[in-house]
This record gives structure tokens, sequence and C-alpha cells, in this order.
């Protein structure tokens, strides 16, 4: 029986920083190019649930027909917790599926995604999700802070030709231990060895051998490989693999995006395979690696399913963005400046009411009358048009769209890195009215009659817990 992807999904945060900013603020040199920067609002957990989203657009399957979700980070929100089950919740999925967390290796993405395909291959399930995503941090200063970007990446794995985007083909994996990047539970910022050793001696080395390793185990040679993925840790060293190789730069190596979004840690090698499909063409075999604490290689046939019109791209990704203009904006976003928090998110939160609540909060339920039609968020035991009392079903309403249909400029609410919120109300396409922040925008921009839809955001803290819940952006291309 084939396994493999019925469609992978990318999300790239709208903001950038010009690395030259980064490097002008300790007066060094810059490297080339730009990366991704998250908003304040966001963390690896909502990066994912944004790539699994647009996973499942192009996929064109409702998130109630999938089985399982693997979900992987380095830098999960929660230490001791089940992200993948949060997720699995606000994308509205059934409770009876399989639920894991991949952690701990920038391996776990495509630990994640190989732990699906064996899940499929063995008819346990027939769909798997697999969400990953990074939200790194690095010393200020170092390289690594130009280096690294924020991202995530997203696919749905099954079983069935007709419903495969690729193939999987095979696999080959390498172990190695060595000390080269690492971080201990008490460590805020990713810690590394020597860089002519962590190259040289690990991932020159090993990626090489996986490589090697993998073409040998299946007697292909390099001009069987139409795409090869090559994760890197900077702007060179995946050239130093592809032509000892022998691989053609310009034609056979898949871009790492280093320019322009960053090195995105375990999620980057999904990123990287969503953007190679977005390209591929029918009967082509792409080489996917990754390299942490060992190698990674996998092989995937594409088929002749062609790619859904529905979704983000990758290149409608990066084309949209905001940049970040000053380094200590981009200090507060990280967390690493502490932003003056503001009065409305002086909150006290309750876990219970969180609990009871979370197909409202977290699932965004409205009700809807079964006489009239009329639907109202939250859920309303009185239908306020035709006034029938407990007659009604509860309807998701994160993926309608709609328009600003009135929104103030708040000078006052606002994080001193932020100091202007819209608080926006929005008119969905069937009538609804929906209040909620704007995110991801220029206040200045905003207008009614302007198309938004809705994304999942960090809140703020409380109570010891991280608060999710959702807000308006401006309409995406593609979404």
């Amino acid at each position: 029986m084939d396994v493999g992807l019925i469609s992978c999904g990318a999300y790239i945060p709208t903001y950038r920083l010009d690395r030259k900013i980064a490097a002008g603020a300790w007066a060094r040199q810059a490297i080339a190019g730009e990366r991704a920067v998250a908003n304040n609002d966001e963390d690896s957990l909502t990066m994912a649930m944004e790539a699994a989203r647009n996973c499942l657009r192009k996929a064109e399957v409702g998130a109630e027909n999938i089985d399982g979700l693997l979900f992987a980070s380095t830098t999960a929100p929660y230490a001791e917790k089940m992200s993948a089950g949060l997720i699995a919740t606000t994308l509205d999925m059934r409770r009876d599926i399989s639920t894991a967390d991949y952690a701990q290796s920038l391996r776990a993405g495509i630990g994640a995604l190989k732990s699906a395909l064996d899940t499929a291959k063995s008819g346990s399930a027939k769909t798997m999700l697999v969400a990953s995503a990074d939200n790194r941090l690095a010393y200020p200063k170092s390289d690594m802070e130009q280096d690294f970007g924020d991202a995530a990446a997203a696919a749905l794995v099954g079983s069935g030709e007709k419903n495969l985007l690729a193939v999987f083909e095979g696999g080959y994996s390498l172990n190695n231990q060595i000390m080269d990047v690492w971080r201990n539970p008490e460590d805020r910022y990713v810690k590394t060895w020597e860089n002519r050793f962590i190259i040289t001696e690990g991932y020159l080395k090993l990626m090489g051998q996986v490589i090697s390793g993998i073409m040998n185990k299946y007697n292909l040679k390099v001009e069987d490989i139409q795409k090869v993925i090559i994760p890197s840790p900077d702007a060179r060293s995946y050239r130093q693999v592809a032509q000892k190789a022998g691989f053609d730069l310009k034609t056979q190596v898949q871009d790492p995006h280093m320019a322009d979004i960053g090195f995105c840690g375990a999620a980057e090698p999904l990123l990287l395979l969503a953007a190679a499909l977005e390209e591929a063409k029918p009967g082509e075999l792409i080489l996917l690696t990754s390299y942490s604490d060992g190698a990674e290689a996998m092989l995937f046939r594409v088929t002749n399913k062609v790619c859904s019109s529905s979704g983000r791209t990758v290149s409608e990704m990066l084309a949209d963005k905001i940049m970040v203009t000053s380094y200590s904006r981009f200090l507060s976003y990280k967390g690493i400046l502490e932003a003056n928090p503001s009065e409305p998110f002086r909150l006290f939160p309750s876990a219970s009411v969180t609990w009871r609540e979370q197909n409202s909060i977290l699932c965004l339920h409205g009700s809807r009358c079964r006489k009239c039609g009329r639907v109202i968020y939250p859920v309303q035991r009185i239908c306020d048009q035709c006034f029938s009392k407990d007659d009604y079903e509860e309807v998701r309403i994160a993926d309608m769209k709609g328009m600003v249909f009135t929104f103030t400029r708040d000078y006052l609410a606002g994080r001193s890195d932020d100091p202007i919120i819209c608080q926006t109300v929005i008119e969905m396409e069937n009538g609804m009215r929906f209040y909620g922040l704007m995110t991801d925008c220029d206040p200045e921009t905003v207008e009614v009659g302007m198309p938004v839809e809705l994304t999942f955001r960090r809140i703020y803290e409380g109570a010891g817990f991280h608060n999710y819940y959702w807000k308006c952006r401006p309409a995406k291309k593609g979404e």
C-alpha cells in the first residue's frame, strides 16, 4: 500500500527584519538579506496552527476527517503540557484521535513526518496531520540572531496513490552523538560549540553520509534526483554539501530561503518540502534531508495529482510582509526586552472557565438558529432575530470571511512596542458580527470595508498559563 503526502502547507509570519538593523545595533557586519520574525502575539503553537489550516485548505479536507495530529518543535509554549492536543481542539478535530508532541531536536519535524508515514503504512490511521514550528532565541549580537527565522509548516499524510501528491519511496537514518548545538532546561538562548567544529565534524560530515547512504540503499544516481532539499544553518554550508554530493546548485537544489526567511529549526525541512512541491512536476523524485545529532533522508515521488488552488503558497507569503524598523522592537517581539503591558491585559483568567468554554474560546463556535438561520457569536440560547429558544446548532466561524464594519484606533490599550491597537467589529459573510483586535497590520491603513479573516493568537499571560484567542487580520491572497 502506497503512503505519502496528501498536501503540504507553510506559514511565514508577516514581519521581517533586515539583518542590517541587527548588525548595526552592535556595529557588526550584516549577513545578506532579512529574516522572518514572529509577531508579539505569535508563538510556535499559533504558527503551527496557521500552517495546519493552510495545509487542510490545500488538501480540501475537513479537520473532522483527520485521525491524528503530531506537533514538532524545540520551542513549544509549555514544558509540560501537550501542544498537539490544544492544536487539535482548536482545529475542531474529533476527540477519538491520537496526538503527540515531538521535541528537543531539530530533527523533530522530519521525525514526526516519518512516524506519521509509518502510522499510515500500518493501517492504524488513514490520515495524520504533522505540524512543525520553531521560534528559537539566539544570543543578541551572535551570527545566529541574524541566521534564525521564525516559521511553521504542516503535512497531511495518508495512503492510496490516487489521494497522494507525493508517494513516500523510502528513507535512511544516521545517529551521531555530538555536542554542537544545544540548550539546557535552564537556558533561554541556543548554545553552540566552535563554529568550524560543528560545521565540519557535524553538519557537513553527517549530511554527506546520509545522502550517500540513501543513494546507495536505493541504487540512485545524482541525475535521478530532480530536487534535493538541504536545510542549512547558514547561507553557505548547504552549498558545500550539494557540491560534494554532485548536485547542480541551480537546477537540483531547493532554495533554503536563508536570504528571506532564515533557518527555521525543526520546521525547516517541512517548509522547504512545501515550497518544492508547489513547483514540482509529475514523476519527479524529491530527496528531503535533515540534520541534528545525526541525519535523516527521505525520498518522495511526485504523482499526477494537481495541487489545489486553495491555500497560500510560500511565494505569496514571502511577498506579503511588513518590515520591523528598529532593533529594540525586534527584541521586544522576541521577549528579550519586556514591553510595558497596558491595562486591558491585566486580567485574571480561570483554567476551569477556559476548559468549560473551549468550544467558544478555542474552536470559536457560534450558534445557528434552526428556524431562521441566524448565526450569533458567542452561542446564545435565544435567537435575537426570531426569538426561538434552545433551537440552535453550534457552527464554526473561525474559517469564515468578513470585512471591517467599524473600528477604533486605540492609543491607550497597546503595548510599548505596538502602541496603537485597532479595536475592530467585523461583519461576516453571513451577516454575523464579531468583535476582535486586529493584528499583522499598519493601523493607519485600516478602513471600513477592508476584507479580513480570523487568526489564532496568544493574547496575554495570566494565572501561570498562556491564554489564546482569535484576532482578525487583513485578508491574505490565497485564503
